[in-house]
């Protein structure tokens, strides 16, 4: 029977529910909560953007520590190292006390990193590595270093490369020279090894290329993950200065932006955990750095254009080592974003070719 056709199961026609409960009654089921239903909460906003600058100030995030012994190197030791090499490094990674630094590009060999030059001839059970290796990342602050090195003589290309561990701390063997940026910092180095000892390779000896393109493909696709906690701290510190500046109550334009920079950083988020634990798919990882890259650039961007004409003066009077304010060095260090870590040209080559099976690019 309809719902309006007459009395249902339990129903006294013609009389309102709340007449047919005793006071006792109607008094506990108010108090009780009912079963399936949340109580009523106030409506979540998962950034700060959310409300563009209004009312909570989030606690900052710590920086990322770590992150390349953590986020690159474990994952490949785990998929290509052997046991004794995994006991020695993972457990120090995961507290947080072993740090390394990368060992990829050299100057005569950036994007195209099969042309490196670098060298490592076996010495017993061991390596002795011998050339240049630039911008690497927190060289100065690694206790070890995962080299890509030639360690068959005459090889070429991607032929005859091995994965290489190397101990940071061989005086004489490894000088580290900071590059200064334009931005005042020095994460970026030029390491130069001199012999340097290699306690082993990861993957097994001529197999470098294959270990490094595993790591790479971590480095430009779910180790973004957590780099993001950093990339939603740096938008909502952008939010709180559009706000500050009262620029968010005037500019409609600049509102969108900050909100497509909420939208997309949250798609990043999914697109990295959908492919999770994927293999086989040669466009991920690319895909993946275009989208980061790119979005955090337009943040750096954003950082600037939410402050006007006041971006362009530092925190204090103008010295020759000038400083510069949180927001002015993610300006500038983002202008590199689509060029490191491979850059988007290299991308776009990578999927063209390996993903839409166009001609390959005339070498």
């Amino acid at each position: 029977m309809g719902r309006t056709g007459g009395a249902g199961p339990g129903r006294a026609s013609g009389r309102p529910r709340s007449a047919r409960l005793g006071a006792g009654t109607r008094r506990r089921r108010l108090d009780r909560p009912r079963l399936g239903r949340r109580p009523r909460q106030p409506p979540r906003h998962p950034h700060p953007a959310g409300r563009l600058g209004r009312g909570v100030r989030p606690r900052p995030r710590p920086a990322r520590l770590g992150h390349i012994g953590e986020n690159l190197l474990a994952p490949t030791l785990i998929a290509h190292g052997d046991k004794e090499q995994q006991a020695r490094h993972l457990p120090g990674i995961a507290r947080g006390e072993e740090f390394w630094c990368q060992g990829y590009s050299e100057p005569g060999a950036g994007s195209d990193l099969a042309s490196i030059r670098t060298t490592a001839v076996a010495d017993g059970h061991r390596y002795r590595v011998t050339g240049q290796k630039i911008w690497t990342s927190l060289a100065r602050e690694a206790h070890w270093c995962f080299v890509l090195a030639r360690t068959e003589p005459g090889s070429t290309r991607h032929r005859g490369l091995s994965f290489l561990l190397v101990p940071m701390d061989q005086p004489g063997r490894i000088d580290v020279r900071p590059i200064r940026q334009m931005s005042g910092t020095s994460e970026f180095n030029e390491v130069f090894l001199d012999g340097a000892e290699a306690v082993g390779t990861v993957g097994g000896e001529g197999n470098g290329w294959r270990v490094a393109m595993g790591l790479l493909a971590l480095e430009r696709g779910v180790s973004t993950l957590a780099q993001q906690i950093g990339f939603e701290e740096e938008l909502g510190r952008v939010v709180r200065a559009a706000a500050a500046g009262g620029a968010l109550g005037h500019d409609p334009v600049l509102r969108d932006r900050l909100i497509r920079q909420w939208a997309e950083l949250r798609t990043m988020r999914w697109n990295a955990l959908r492919t999770l634990g994927a293999t086989g798919d040669p466009g991920a990882p690319s895909v993946a750095k275009l989208l980061w890259g790119g979005w955090h650039r337009r943040l750096g961007e954003l950082a600037v254009q939410v402050r006007g004409a006041a971006a362009a003066a530092g925190p204090g009077p103008w010295t020759p080592s000038y400083e510069l304010d949180a927001l002015q060095r993610l300006f500038l260090f983002t202008r590199a974003d689509t060029i490191y870590g491979g850059s988007d040209e290299i991308q776009r080559t990578i999927i063209a070719e390996r993903v839409l099976g166009l001609p390959r690019e005339p070498r």
